[in-house]
């Protein structure tokens, strides 16, 4: 198994008086059908534990995933997972559709009475902070999104435990999404392809066209 995620790169926000730290991954951006995902998981720098066997979700097979899922709830302060449609991606654009689902993730949190001091998110670019345009969907309106502070790190996912913890979360819940959409419509092979763009996927949409969970706004084909 690959090097171990630890709370190192965490722990330095500490030092800025953070206590509550949002790891924070998506998954499902580059698919050609389906939502976009965010997941989130809250750690409590004063009480730093890892957690055994937690990856980046990539590096996981489906059942550690689903078994971990579990282990990573109870370990987080709290933990969410957002969603953004098909549609809402191709109204939104795939950006403001990842601000969406991240959002939706973040008052769920909030909801569950944890504010977190500080966001540490996976890649290069800040796209969770909320835009400066009203939003199009009544339950996360921009001026309600995250307002704490929003650091990036490339490959997160691979170094940063609740960042690993976070993307295990995205990416269990929208593997279930897909499977439930694939008994809609099995010609696609989202139970196996999970909606993203394989030979096989791009063969059934030449033959039957795109379903409405298909982002019809992008070049499928």
């Amino acid at each position: 198994m690959s090097e171990a995620p630890t709370l190192d790169y965490e722990r330095r926000f500490r030092g800025s008086g953070a206590r509550l730290l949002a790891g924070i991954d998506e998954v499902g951006r580059g698919a050609l059908a389906g939502p976009v995902s965010v997941g989130i998981a809250v750690v409590d720098l004063s009480k730093p534990k890892l957690l055994a066997d937690v990856r980046d979700s990539k590096l996981l097979k489906a059942a550690d995933r689903e078994r971990l899922v579990p282990l990573v709830r109870s370990w987080s302060v709290a933990s969410a997972v957002g969603h953004a449609s098909a549609g809402e991606i191709d109204a939104l654009g795939i950006i403001g559709a990842l601000r969406l689902a991240g959002n939706r993730a973040w008052l769920a949190v909030l909801a569950a009475g944890v504010t977190p001091d500080v966001v540490l998110l996976d890649g290069s670019h800040n796209w969770l902070s909320p835009a400066t345009q009203p939003s199009l969907f009544d339950d996360a309106p921009a001026e309600a999104g995250c307002d704490a502070p929003v650091h990036t790190l490339v490959k997160a996912d691979l170094q940063c435990l609740s960042v690993a913890a976070a993307s295990i979360l995205a990416k269990v819940e929208r593997d279930g999404q897909m499977r439930q959409l694939h008994t809609e419509y099995p010609a696609f092979g989202w139970d196996e392809n999970k909606g993203y763009g394989t030979a096989a996927h791009k063969d059934a949409l030449r033959a039957a066209g795109p379903t409405p969970y298909h982002r019809v706004s992008w070049q499928l084909l």
